[in-house]
């Protein structure tokens, strides 16, 4: 990703800047390069870090099911950061990392259930312009998880929206996460499905 961003990322430092870049190593192995995009603006970092620390904090949707839908915003928006990730996070969170492969070519997977596959037809329609979601969608989300699960649905995807599109207007790209944990590469999305979308 290096000399790819639309800002150029700048050296995190500091006492906060050290705190950050600790648990970055912590979490993910390495500090993201796209930390010192950020770090141009803390308020906007830390706010991004807030709201992403609140909603992995919701309960009421499974776990899954949020994950599947992020990384459907992400291939949906076309976010490399986003996905690659979103399947080292579901591979160090225990998920089903089988079908978090999946996911960019999930119309085409077998591997995912009905449910699933109406989560991320819902994550779509919510990623595209204008948003495409139905009243026949919301309706089968809702009786199949319920009002709390699905609002808690509708506000992860979009965070989602906001986190991936603001990746992508920086031109922040996929740092290899995925691939220092030995997972194999993610499915790649095809014409088809892209089309779809």
């Amino acid at each position: 990703m290096a000399g790819t961003t639309r800002i150029p990322a700048t050296e995190v430092t500091g006492i906060y800047g050290a705190m950050i870049k600790r648990l970055s190593k912590r979490m993910l192995g390495e500090v993201p390069e796209s930390l010192g995009v950020f770090w141009h603006n803390r308020p906007v970092l830390k706010a991004f870090f807030g709201m992403s620390g609140q909603a992995q904090k919701w309960d009421a949707c499974d776990r899954n099911l949020k994950s599947f839908a992020h990384m459907a915003v992400a291939a949906t928006v076309g976010c490399s950061f986003c996905l690659d990730l979103g399947y080292f996070t579901a591979h160090n969170e225990g998920l089903d990392v089988t079908k978090a492969r999946q996911v960019p070519r999930w119309r085409e997977s077998d591997v995912f259930t009905p449910l699933e596959r109406d989560v991320m037809e819902y994550a779509e329609a919510m990623s595209d312009t204008p948003p495409r979601v139905t009243d026949a969608m919301s309706a089968r989300l809702l009786e199949q998880l319920g009002a709390p699960a699905l609002l808690e649905l509708t506000a992860f995807i979009g965070l989602a929206n906001l986190a991936a599109r603001t990746n992508v207007a920086l031109g922040i790209k996929a740092q290899g996460f995925s691939a220092t944990c030995g997972l194999q590469p993610l499915a790649a999305r095809t014409a088809e499905m892209a089309s779809a979308t």
